[in-house]
């Protein structure tokens, strides 16, 4: 028997996509629709950051990324996690981690990453997706930066979490 070809239907294969998504951004979103035409099911990793204070619940954040991709709901699974990525990948049957590089720094950083998990799950592999030329400056944290200063974040975020934000920093 010899081994399925790339796009052989026989083989499923399996991506998770990690990240804090918060909030979830149009760049997300778009790579997550790119790796969607290439992978067969995505597990969107939702991490858990001690040093970071989430704005919003893990829950929200899953519901906000639904929101946006009603059309892939049979393709996508959500869970959150706090260990080695790799485990958690394998015990996902993954055999692909799905990053997305905006700059250089990211770059360097995804870089070293990428090594350390292919030398810790030699059947793992990191795919990288470059951010479109509208949202390469776009981050979650400048986001909330900008919400939370009363600055307009239309068309970086899906409406759903614009509202969610205007929401939170009116309260403020």
């Amino acid at each position: 028997m010899t081994a399925p070809l790339p796009g052989d239907p026989a083989k499923h294969v399996v991506a998770v996509y990690p990240g804090t998504f918060d909030p979830i951004t149009n760049g997300h979103l778009d790579i997550l629709r790119r790796a969607l035409a290439l992978f067969d099911r995505i597990v969107v990793t939702i991490a858990v950051n001690p040093r970071k204070q989430p704005l919003f619940t893990v829950e929200q954040r899953i519901g906000f990324i639904r929101d946006a991709l009603p059309d892939y709901q049979d393709r996508l699974a959500f869970a959150s996690f706090d260990g080695l990525l790799v485990e958690f990948a394998r015990a996902q049957g993954a055999t692909v981690i799905v990053r997305g590089l905006r700059a250089l720094a990211d770059f360097e950083y995804e870089f070293q990453f990428a090594h350390m998990n292919r030398r810790l799950a030699p059947g793992i592999d990191s795919v990288f997706f470059m951010t479109d030329e509208h949202n390469h400056y776009v981050s979650s944290s400048l986001v909330k930066e900008v919400a939370s200063l009363g600055g307009d974040v239309t068309g970086l975020v899906p409406p759903a979490v614009t509202a969610a934000l205007a929401a939170i920093y009116a309260k403020q």
